[in-house]
């Protein structure tokens, strides 16, 4: 059984929407992701690295790009990836992971599984396999590192004869110790065969260090005080030399210490970390050598000018402790110490007067609170506002109810004989009785056709 209308409803003002599937910003991004993972899944992707950024948590966000596009990454902190501190903007590498989307962004990733080094990448990850070798057999361990003498008398030198880096070595050494004697093995510094020649000329000196001959110091001991191995500056592959195994097992086995200066100060190579001292340059492996001489042959040089300051600089200090005593004995004077009670009596008192005002301000501002709640508590003045909002609720009443609407200019017209309300003018039929209801009174008519 319907339920009776009444005279107010009016029927459906808007016809009933189409119906049709809509979906959600994040339905339609899950359902993208889903299919990506199914029918993508696991893959490999080579690329150049950029716009790469750490992030405290330990995640490694990058974009891996080429000619044509570009591609998101992130590399989580739980991934263990053996590369992952050479990873680095303009690096080329070989990525294994899965594409998904990152539906915050709406945006497809990948998230990196594996890394693999290409080009001079490779070479990085060579030289990091070989470094994490060598440390865990204890090459690099401080406690082996020897201390070179501080005076060098003769020292062995492995280069190229025709590089930079002899000719630096040489220069520094005639500036700050002309006497220094050098045993001079020439090697090739870089390609192939290069490491071997290197190692061959440690092995070289240190069996010439420990031979009897002619050139053996008068006191008996070993006629070489260090070896210094060097070159200059080039590229990661120029470089390599440095970075192969038999020359890093070479200069842990010698029993002469040894100087690695192989490039430019931002260049590390296996040989600098398993030698005794590693120097910037050549030049500075030069300065370092020959640093003991240098320096007392200056120490000697400005040894009245450092007398001379020293005897002032021990009078200046007799006057300042004689100043300083001067004034500890005025600050320790009995009118001084009254001065500085008063000083603080005076300190005193004012603190006591701005917290008496602070207190007396607080207990006003109570008191003033106190007195605000006591008025609005007052019942005459509650009734008064349940009064208005009574005005108020009433008006609001008239306003909706139908005198109102009548008020405006409108009218009912119903059946006179049911009070039906007519809504259709086919509905009525010539003759029927109307009865029609204004603002002021009711008219009765009967309707013609």
């Amino acid at each position: 059984m319907s339920k009776p209308k009444s005279q107010w409803d009016f029927g459906e003002l808007f016809p009933v929407a189409e119906t049709r599937k809509v979906l959600t910003v994040s339905e339609l991004t899950w359902q993208v992701r889903a299919l990506l993972e199914k029918s993508i899944g696991m893959i490999w992707v080579s690329g150049e690295i950029t716009n790469l950024r750490a992030q405290s948590s330990g995640h490694i966000y990058f974009t891996l790009k080429d000619v044509g596009a570009q591609l998101s990454c992130v590399l989580f902190s739980r991934e263990k990836v053996t590369q992952r501190d050479l990873l680095a903007d303009g690096q080329k590498v070989l990525l294994q992971g899965e594409i998904t989307v990152y539906e915050a962004r709406g945006q497809y990733q990948l998230i990196v599984r594996t890394v693999e080094m290409q080009g001079v990448g490779a070479l990085q990850a060579q030289f990091e396999r070989l470094k994490q070798k060598l440390a865990a057999e204890g090459l690099f361990g401080p406690e082996r590192k020897r201390p070179l003498p501080r005076f060098a008398h003769r020292i062995g030198l492995v280069t190229s004869p025709t590089g930079a880096a002899i000719r630096d070595v040489l220069h520094v050494i005639e500036r700050r110790n002309p006497s220094l004697e050098i045993i001079f093995v020439p090697t090739r510094v870089q390609g192939e065969g290069a490491a071997k020649e290197i190692a061959e000329a440690v092995e070289l000196l240190n069996r010439y260090n420990i031979t009897s001959d002619p050139v053996q110091r008068f006191d008996g001991s070993p006629k070489l005080d260090l070896i210094l191995i060097t070159r200059g500056g080039g590229s990661l592959e120029d470089l390599w030399a440095f970075n192969e195994e038999p020359v890093a097992r070479a200069i842990f086995e010698s029993a002469v210490p040894v100087v690695s200066a192989v490039g430019h100060e931002i260049d590390f190579t296996i040989a600098d970390f398993v030698a005794d001292i590693r120097a910037a340059t050549p030049s500075a492996a030069a300065e370092i050598i020959t640093e003991g001489f240098f320096a007392c042959r200056e120490f000697v040089a400005g040894a009245p000018l450092r007398l001379r300051q020293l005897a002032q600089r021990k009078i200046g200090r007799e006057i300042g402790n004689f100043d300083s005593l001067a004034g500890r004995l005025a600050r320790l004077h009995p009118r001084r110490r009254l001065d500085d009670w008063l000083l603080r009596l005076d300190d005193l008192s004012s603190g006591l007067m701005r917290c008496l005002k602070t207190a007396a301000r607080t207990r006003n501002l109570v008191l003033q609170n106190l007195a605000g709640r006591f008025l609005r508590a007052k019942p005459s003045v509650n009734l008064k506002s349940k009064k208005e909002n009574l005005r108020q609720l009433e008006k609001r009443l008239n306003a909706l109810g139908p005198e109102q609407v009548l008020a405006r200019g409108y009218s009912i017209t119903t059946d006179a004989a049911t009070g039906k309300v007519l809504r259709d003018t086919n509905k009525i039929i010539a003759g029927q009785k109307l009865k029609t209801r204004l603002a002021k009174g009711e008219i009765l008519s009967q309707a013609e056709k």
